[in-house]
């Protein structure tokens, strides 16, 4: 017999304690603040869709996507990303509300993740998508508001790597024609940032020492707008240099931000080339080794859905940014309201005023004998306590 599990969780899922809830709620309002002030519009979606519309559509692969049977026997996903569903209302609920669409949102995601890798099968995203718009100016606006949420979920010290998948496809469709198997392996170690195994696959290739030279170059365009003018001269591909020119006029743009001392281009940048269509963008924090926000430009999606319009957005890692962000959330001012059971209404009405007029936090308790009020007692830093917790404030409420 199976040994019940009492304590147990399901690999890639934690708890939240508290502190940790407040936290998290601090960050999501705060950000969610943000973007509203940029005119974007709070959504909210369901946690199952359909595998064949939402599923089908979204960007986590097939093998990751939490599945489930309906009673009818309809095979359902729990939503793997926003992007998707939000795709999907754009096409439904909102197909007569003109373009621009702005959205914004905060939910949690699932994705079956390997237990061995040790990632998180359940997380918080907090993003945006901006639908309707297929200019640099609308591309720009996702990296400047991704620094302005970054800042307001308390992220100080970051850095923004943008690229544009458009750049390495006609760079690897010219350098390497035909051999769509090494240009497939060339982008995957980009994706996965394993360097060595690009250079060894390099190494490998039937092409000119020229040619191994000018691939090689791409890990080191890095930099300001400097950067672009170093691409033109790796490529005569007409894809490449449109490309090139668009992410030239994004970062234009975002000069007149102001974002420059938080963006760098970095043309080794792809995000996942078989769903992002143009500029992408990751976010990373000083203290951590992995990004706190990814986005791009992904102008095929909204077609699966009927309504064909160019697109961009961008999430937040919300449990990730709950590591090292900086919050400033006030913590509330904790009383304990101790009462007989013959001043019980008298206890009720003060603790009620204390909520609604001075928004204290106010617990209430009974005292069942005389001995317990003996157990108030102030600790050495002013606070009080009782039963092991403390409070700013104890109230009493004894018998008359």
């Amino acid at each position: 017999m199976t040994k019940p599990k009492m304590f147990e969780k399901p690999s890639g899922v934690k708890d939240y304690l508290p502190e940790a809830v407040g936290k998290l709620k601090y960050i999501e309002a705060n950000v969610l603040e943000c973007m509203e002030k940029w005119g974007y519009r709070q959504i909210l979606t369901p946690a199952l869709e359909y595998y064949d519309t939402v599923g089908a559509a979204s960007t986590t692969s097939d093998d990751k996507l939490f599945k489930l049977l309906d009673k009818k026997g309809t095979t359902m996903v729990l939503r793997s990303d926003l992007t998707a569903p939000i795709a999907r209302v754009i096409s439904s609920l909102l197909k007569d509300e003109p373009l621009p669409i702005r959205l914004s949102y905060h939910a949690n995601v699932f994705r079956a993740m390997e237990e061995e890798a040790g990632r998180e099968a359940e997380f918080f995203q907090t993003g945006v998508e901006l639908v309707g718009d297929e200019s640099p100016e609308a591309d720009a606006e996702m990296v400047a508001l991704a620094i302005d949420s970054l800042k307001a979920a308390g992220i100080h010290s970051f850095k923004i790597a943008l690229g544009h998948v458009g750049f390495l496809k006609g760079l690897f469709q010219e350098t390497l024609a035909g051999d769509e198997s090494s240009q497939q392996e060339l982008m995957e170690h980009l994706l996965a940032r394993n360097y060595v195994g690009y250079r060894n696959k390099l190494s490998k290739l039937n092409i000119s020492e020229q040619a191994k030279h000018e691939l090689a170059d791409i890990l080191r365009l890095r930099g300001g707008e400097e950067a672009c003018e170093q691409a033109k001269k790796l490529t005569n591909d007409p894809l490449a240099h449109r490309s090139i020119e668009h992410l030239c006029s994004i970062w234009n743009v975002l000069k007149d931000y102001d974002a420059q001392p938080y963006v760098m281009i970095d043309l080794t940048m792809v995000g996942d080339f078989s769903y992002y269509t143009g500029m992408t963008f990751e976010g990373y924090a000083s203290d951590l080794g992995f990004p706190v926000c990814s986005g791009g430009r992904y102008d095929n999606l909204l077609n699966q859905f009927g309504r064909p319009a160019p697109a961009t957005g961008f999430a937040l890692k919300t449990n990730r940014i709950l590591e090292v962000a900086e919050t400033k959330q006030e913590t509330p001012y904790t009383m304990l309201v101790l009462y007989a059971a013959d001043r019980r209404r008298e206890a009720f009405e003060y603790a009620r005023e204390q909520r609604e007029q001075n928004r204290y936090s106010v617990e209430t308790g009974l005292v069942h004998q005389a001995a317990e009020w003996s157990g108030i007692e102030t600790t050495v830093d002013g606070m009080r306590s009782y039963k092991g917790k403390t409070y700013q404030e104890i109230v009493v409420f004894q018998s008359t």
